[in-house]
């Protein structure tokens, strides 16, 4: 009989390997360790690995151009170094996704109900943010029924972004009340 890990070990595990990740310099061990881990997850591998392209490309590529344009104009450019940064924030986005679909984090983190308290709080936030964006994106596609244009797409996208900054704000002063009351801030 196969032994499975608890939710806690797997945790640990992670953050573990997240701690010896940033200890790594080597751009090509670190992609054997990212293609490891694609193999290690299976059937759904391709399926994070999209998931983590699509959330650190807008991420890596503005870091790249950033560390690209200052290190020409510096005239120290080196390719490892960008190799070695982009790689690492796959794998390590690639492992969180990775860990967030294996394990349920409220149980891996029932021994600290702190952590459990601000985890259980941001899980809300994000299922209010996803209602929120499906709810824009639903009354948008109702609201034309011809293809939209740019200026359309813009200013949707612009309502949308206001409309959650200021959920965030009133989401964030509730959140630190709540936990104000709980006794999180106590000095």
């Amino acid at each position: 009989m196969a032994h499975r890990l608890t939710p806690q070990w797997v945790l640990l595990a992670y953050l573990l390997s997240v701690m010896a990740i940033t200890f790594i310099h080597s751009p090509s061990l670190l992609g054997v360790l990212l293609v490891a881990a694609l193999l290690g997850s299976g059937r759904r591998a391709w399926v994070l690995l999209r998931k983590t392209l699509t959330s650190v490309v807008a991420f890596n590529l503005s870091l790249s151009l950033g560390y690209s344009a200052v290190s020409f104009w510096q005239g120290n450019f080196h390719v490892n170094y960008l190799l070695l940064v982009n790689t690492r924030v796959l794998l390590l986005v690639f492992l969180g996704f990775w860990l967030i679909r294996s394990i349920d984090l409220l149980a891996a983190l029932r021994n600290f109900p702190l952590l459990r308290l601000i985890a259980t709080l941001s899980i809300s936030q994000i299922k209010t943010f996803e209602r929120i964006i499906g709810d824009f994106q639903l009354a948008f596609e109702s609201r034309n029924l011809m293809p939209p244009r740019r200026l359309d797409k813009t200013r949707h996208a612009v309502s949308q972004t206001d409309t959650l900054l200021d959920k965030t704000l009133a989401s964030a002063n509730q959140a630190a009340l709540a936990m104000r009351s709980r006794g999180a801030f106590d000095d």
